[in-house]
């Protein structure tokens, strides 16, 4: 899939985990998945199709992290802003690219990121 058919499509999972080595023990356990850390904080997980990650911090129940893939992240910054949308972490970046975080409406809170 082109980058252009990725943009705005759901891309990636993030769970904050209390303990990113318990929560590979599950999921390895658990579902066969695989890992990949990234420092002491985060680890990439890979279920087969799907990547997502475990970041080291408070635990959120009831969901994980959406995130969203972009193609032109100020333009996306822009319209979550113009469509209502509130910015809970402005644009930084991580070691993949960068990506800011939003919440909708209803207080559900997404991210969008891009390579660029």
């Amino acid at each position: 899939m082109s980058a252009a058919e990725h943009h705005h499509r759901i891309d990636y999972l993030e769970l904050n985990v209390a303990s990113i080595a318990a929560s590979k023990a599950f999921y390895g356990t658990a579902f066969g998945w695989t890992f990949q850390d990234y420092g002491p904080d985060y680890c990439e997980f890979r279920d087969g199709r799907l990547t997502g990650g475990f970041a080291h911090g408070t635990p959120q129940p009831g969901g994980a992290l959406v995130v969203l893939y972009s193609t032109a992240l100020e333009d996306s910054l822009a319209q979550v802003e113009k469509a209502g949308g509130r910015i809970t972490r402005p644009i930084f970046t991580f070691p993949g690219g960068r990506r800011f975080q939003f919440t909708d409406p209803d207080g559900y809170e997404l991210a969008v990121w891009s390579t660029t």
